[in-house]
């Protein structure tokens, strides 16, 4: 996700520092981004000349004093506490005149901006995987988020040439609390087995959906969907609709989350 939002924002010709812990993760972005603009070349969407013009915008580190900027946009683990001393460490940095935000799927604005020091600046800035190709982009407001700076997100949005929805900070927010249920439920069809995986993900892409949920599922990041899943069950109360499955969780624990390990429902070459 984070290679995909920064693609997006350095074709909008914004400035982009794309930022990982991890120097391996950042050369396995480089490449993510070359591909997909090396495809949009092939396509007739770019020119070589624009391509190269997109890649200079976007400066790869893993060096956090280097994230000084107008707005920052974190889409690390789906886990609240390190997204919190993440967004801390930043605002330590970069004072009042930045705005976090989040790219979370499911944890509520409110509860990761209550335990920083500027929860006026922190708002939710939802993208959908793969962020360079889907064109809607949730913006969450949290319950001390300033009214501007929602409105400077929704315009950013905007500027990517992306559709903004302003969503209420509820689990899931729209997509997800609808999209669970495309996950959960083709899940426990699968454990119950009535069909396996392949026929589930081809009734759905036949019936009018662009991936079937494992297709999805892999693309998005098995550990991802996994960890999405037990917020909203837990945010729901444990309301049975929304169970995690336990053929997820195994896959999860094998490590094999999808594509980015070559290895999730699917085998990638």
């Amino acid at each position: 996700m984070g290679a995909g939002i920064a693609q997006v924002c350095a074709q909008a010709g914004y400035a982009v520092f794309l930022f990982d812990i991890n120097a391996a993760m950042l050369e396995t972005a480089k490449k993510s981004i070359k591909d997909s603009l090396q495809k949009l070349i092939s396509i007739g969407k770019l020119d070589e000349e624009a391509g190269q013009k997109v890649l200079s915008h976007i400066t790869f580190t893993h060096q956090i004093a280097d994230l000084k900027a107008d707005l920052i946009i974190e889409a690390i683990i789906e886990k609240t506490e390190p997204k919190v001393q993440l967004f801390q460490q930043l605002i330590d940095l970069n004072g009042q005149n930045t705005i976090y935000a989040t790219n979370t799927s499911s944890i509520p604005i409110t509860q990761i901006a209550a335990k920083v020091s500027l929860p006026q600046n922190v708002v939710g800035i939802h993208f959908f995987n793969p962020a360079h190709i889907m064109k809607l982009v949730e913006v969450i407001k949290g319950a001390k988020t300033e009214p501007h700076i929602v409105e400077i997100a929704s315009q950013f949005v905007l500027s990517l040439k992306k559709e903004p929805v302003i969503a209420a900070d509820a689990p899931g927010f729209i997509v997800n609390r609808i999209a669970r249920l495309y996950y959960v439920e083709s899940l426990k069809i699968l454990e119950e087995n009535v069909a396996d995986f392949k026929t589930i993900d081809a009734i759905m892409e036949s019936s009018g959906f662009k991936m079937g949920p494992f297709r999805l599922m892999d693309l998005i990041g098995v550990d991802t969907n996994y960890a999405v899943t037990e917020s909203q069950y837990q945010l729901f109360n444990y309301e049975p609709r929304f169970r995690p499955s336990r053929i997820q969780k195994q896959k999860v624990d094998a490590g094999l989350h999808g594509k980015k390990t070559k290895e999730g429902f699917y085998i990638y070459e």
